[in-house]
């Protein structure tokens, strides 16, 4: 695909064949309203273990939650009984981590992107909105973008089959101008006796982090990487606008420090690859060092794109639906679960770097399962430093 992003004129019918030649039809009011009111519950403090996650790393089987007897289906459909909105949120997660989302074969499933926007906390987003900021042409990271597209997952079919470049580029070119416009509003705040001082990022960064100095406040830009993450996105989602609320929530809210100044977050990431492969498996960790491999070689974008480079797709969106209900730094925990899987063919090589330049397919199951026996051997300062560390 070639040529700049759709014009004023061409966007909205470019988007009236957003999911390849079809616009399914939007979600109902009912699902709206059920959205809005678990996005309205105050979610738990940022990056805390949730009571999930604390159930898994103490070993208890299966707490009980006020939404339990429902289905995942209900909780999202519904929203929350008797205005329990934590109830319900924390029964959507264990739902998730314990029981999945159903999905075809091929990953599709009518509810999971609904999933991903509660559990990101993702604001209710119009097409108005979205389409304003495909009007406003080509951003100024457009040709980085253009650079990156059009080797996004090729050897993936489904991907290929169900995502056009076309969409791919006006959803991060959308993500380019709305982070260019954050750093502007930055750069307004930060001018002595400027009328915006008080006025947050419109990424709304700011306010989630009020009490964390300027430096790490300050926006992120469009960084190369950041078309593979936003594949899954766009291949789950029903429309552009959807996914790009998600994709924007995740990067400004989950991990900004992947895609802020020299991706502070992604070389911290790295470095804790390492820490804990030391601590749950030294001689693993001993032999890759004695290799000359630490994780800032082979890892790199495994942490950047959540993993997302390593197929399947439909392993990856089964993977992410644990992520986001678990928490995605823990994909740093992930990444060491693979290494496990891969032990034996690592200390039989005298060349792991080969077998490291490209990761086994992807079985989210066992991922799953094996960062869950992880998460129990990594002491509370190390589990701290993995749940800060994309801030």
């Amino acid at each position: 695909m070639s040529g700049p992003p759709p014009t004023a004129q061409e966007a909205p019918a470019a988007l009236s064949s957003i999911q390849h030649g079809t616009l399914q039809a939007p979600p109902s009011p009912q699902t709206h309203r059920a959205l809005r009111r678990l996005h309205d519950a105050t979610p738990p403090p940022l990056y805390q273990p949730t009571a999930a996650s604390n159930a898994r790393r103490s070993g208890v089987k299966k707490p009980v939650f006020s939404h339990g007897h429902l289905s995942l289906q209900q909780i999202i459909r519904d929203g929350p009984n008797d205005g329990d909105f934590i109830g319900a949120l924390e029964s959507a997660r264990w739902k998730v981590v314990d029981e999945g989302v159903k999905a075809a074969e091929d990953g599709m499933s009518p509810l999971r992107i609904y999933v991903w926007l509660v559990l990101l906390d993702a604001p209710i987003m119009s097409t108005d909105e979205y389409l304003a900021l495909i009007h406003r042409g080509a951003s100024p990271a457009y040709a980085k973008i253009r650079n990156d597209t059009f080797r996004t997952l090729t050897t993936d079919p489904l991907f290929r089959r169900r995502v056009s470049e076309a969409s791919l580029i006006r959803l991060l070119n959308a993500i380019a101008w709305r982070l260019h416009d954050s750093k502007e509003d930055e750069r307004q705040s930060s001018r002595p006796g400027s009328s915006h001082s008080s006025i947050p990022p419109r990424d709304g960064v700011a306010g989630s982090h009020s009490g964390q100095s300027q430096a790490i406040l300050e926006p992120g830009v469009y960084v190369q990487g950041m078309n593979v993450l936003a594949a899954p996105f766009l291949y789950a989602a029903r429309s552009e606008a959807e996914a790009f609320v998600a994709f924007h929530s995740l990067l400004t809210r989950e991990c900004p420090g992947y895609i802020r100044g020299a991706m502070d977050g992604v070389h911290r990431g790295l470095a804790l690859v390492d820490k804990v492969l030391a601590i749950v498996d030294p001689k693993l960790g001993m032999y890759l060092t004695s290799k000359g491999l630490s994780a800032e070689i082979y890892a790199f974008p495994s942490v950047l794109t959540l993993c997302a480079c390593t197929p399947p797709l439909p392993e990856v969106l089964r993977l992410w639906d644990f992520l986001f209900a678990y928490g995605p730094h823990l994909n740093i925990v992930c990444i060491v679960a693979q290494l496990t899987i891969m032990r034996s063919q690592i200390l039989q090589s005298q060349s792991p770097n080969k077998l490291l330049r490209s990761f086994p397919q992807l079985n989210a199951d066992l991922v799953k399962s094996i960062t869950i026996s992880i998460i129990k051997k990594i002491p509370d300062d190390v589990y701290e430093e993995i749940a800060t560390h994309a801030m």
